[in-house]
């Protein structure tokens, strides 16, 4: 099993200040793990810079100037309540944009089974008219979306176990029945979207789960509801929205995960992958606060997809 890792300085450039946990942390804990020999066949490289028009496949031009006209030339400034803006935080954004679009021509190439991205910021609560919830720019939507115009895809599916509704992806693609959105989060939590009752053009499957709620409840949940969601839309290319927040270290969420229900879930995702979409998968980072478990998490999600 062929599985591309991305990572890049320019992730670490992205600011949000002392005591902010999205933190360049993050990725140093994730790096430090995945420098482990375990991870020796990785297939490493930088990713390329993204572009404004990648960017426009799901973001409108007045995101862009308003990201524009915030961007400060030193020190800090929020374009919303807790998502900041540094100096280079447009580059950091536009770098894992590059990434989630590089790696569906890695996969759709064939050049790689799957692919890990250990972008930031985050992506899953940008919606195409505002970046919201740490998210700048929504790098999965904007993957699916680049892989169905330049692949001609009929059928994309999203999985997105998060703790956190993504309400971005959700807006992004709410009346496009080609793009399959499922999510699996704490509600009631951040940000208030995702009830069960929420299913675009019978395209969405939203999971809420209550805080404190078991890792075998979840996982029932899983193969109830997810799953079976998945094999009915038979999908060309799965892609993953990667929050490790629902681990029960997380001081962002209330859930009960483990780095075990983490190897679990990613098995049956990359199980749905071989039977449907000849094993086309993209991960790409989203949540996961308390650095050792993401640190964790991400070991067993990375371990899996290269087959170990």
């Amino acid at each position: 099993m062929k599985t591309l890792y991305y990572e890049h300085a320019d992730f670490l450039q992205h600011i949000t200040g002392i005591g902010h946990p999205e933190s360049p942390e993050r990725l140093r804990h994730i790096s430090q793990q995945l420098a482990r020999p375990e991870f020796s066949d990785l297939i490493r490289q930088s990713p390329p810079l993204g572009t404004e028009t990648q960017v426009k496949l799901i973001h409108t031009q007045k995101l862009l100037d308003k990201i524009h006209a915030t961007l400060p030339t030193e020190g800090a400034r929020h374009i919303d309540a807790d998502t900041i803006l540094s100096p280079l935080s447009l580059q950091a954004a536009l770098r894992g944009v590059g990434a989630a679009c590089a790696a569906v021509d890695q996969v759709m190439q064939g050049k790689v089974n799957n692919a890990f991205c250990a972008v930031r910021p985050p992506g899953h609560h940008a919606e195409p008219e505002h970046s919201m919830g740490f998210c700048i720019f929504n790098n999965i939507a904007i993957a699916a979306e680049y892989a169905r115009q330049h692949y001609q895809l009929q059928r994309i599916a999203i999985v997105d176990f998060d703790v956190h509704h993504g309400n971005g992806t959700q807006a992004a693609f709410l009346n496009q029945p080609q793009v399959l959105y499922c999510s699996s989060h704490e509600m009631p939590h951040y940000p208030g979207t995702g009830a069960a009752s929420e299913t675009g053009v019978g395209n969405i499957v939203n999971v809420p789960l209550t805080a404190g709620e078991s890792a075998a409840s979840v996982r029932k949940k899983y193969q109830n509801i997810i799953f079976p969601a998945i094999a009915r839309f038979k999908p060309e290319l799965l892609l993953i929205s990667a929050g490790f927040d629902a681990h029960q270290n997380d001081p962002l969420g209330d859930m009960e995960l483990l780095a075990a229900d983490y190897r679990w879930l990613t098995t049956e995702l990359m199980a749905l992958a071989d039977q449907y979409c000849q094993s086309r998968l993209i991960s790409i980072l989203e949540g996961g606060y308390h650095l050792k478990s993401l640190a964790e998490s991400v070991g067993v999600h990375v371990k899996i997809l290269m087959g170990q």
